[in-house]
């Protein structure tokens, strides 16, 4: 059994997730507060964020969608406040993205996604909006597949179904590299891929279906793909 394409998922499988969101939302709110002081006046920091996330929460139909979500609680803010709607949306979903994408990749990432996109066919699949084009790694991705395009988050196993489409590879010949367990090695496999659990930390499994192989360091991969 040949494995011929290799994806990933991105938050906390190529960078940490949490400290670039933590500074993308400091970021979103010091504009916020030089730009549209009403929210501000009501709401600190961490006031807003919880009032992002029960918004959110309130709408599990649009999960697939973080762009659309942020961009509507967005558009309720700037009504609860009277402020008009279209620049608060656009302008400030933009400064929230910009930030949200200046990530710094996990050590030797860069030199591992060189390797392997000499070898096999690399991609994508995300449910987040970051844009690997964006970071400046989406030349090292065949594919790019997100939860937004493909109407369905993970762990659903469509999203995986569409990329072995774009791929043009049957699921048996791919491998979905991920840290969730349920998001990314569930939801792969229940597509028919092979699965490999990006583990760090070195968390014991929760239980589930197993993966294929477990790594701590994404150049391990080099070792673990063949054998899969």
């Amino acid at each position: 059994m040949s494995i011929r394409c290799v994806a990933f998922d991105l938050d906390d499988t190529l960078w940490a997730c949490r400290p670039v969101i933590e500074h993308a939302e400091q970021h979103f709110y010091a504009w916020l507060v030089a730009h549209y002081p009403r929210i501000t006046t009501q709401y600190t920091a961490a006031a807003l964020i919880e009032n992002r996330v029960a918004y959110m929460r309130q709408r599990p139909e649009l999960h697939y969608n973080l762009t659309q979500l942020r961009k509507n609680w967005l558009e309720s803010l700037a009504h609860a406040h009277d402020y008009p709607a279209e620049n608060l949306c656009e302008t400030g979903f933009t400064v929230f993205w910009q930030a949200r994408n200046a990530v710094t990749l996990f050590d030797g990432t860069r030199e591992v996604l060189e390797h392997l996109a000499a070898h096999f066919i690399t991609g994508v699949i995300s449910n987040g909006n970051a844009s690997v084009q964006h970071i400046g790694i989406g030349h090292l991705f065949d594919f790019v597949h997100s939860a937004e395009a493909a109407g369905v988050a993970k762990p659903h196993p469509e999203i995986f179904r569409q990329a072995l489409a774009m791929a043009d590879v049957a699921a048996h010949e791919a491998v979905y590299v991920g840290d969730d367990p349920l998001r990314d090695v569930q939801g792969a496999a229940d597509a028919g891929w092979r699965t490999v659990w990006f583990n760090p930390e070195q968390r014991p499994w929760p239980g589930g279906q197993a993966p294929d192989a477990v790594i701590n360091n994404l150049a391990e991969l080099q070792t673990v793909i063949p054998l899969l």
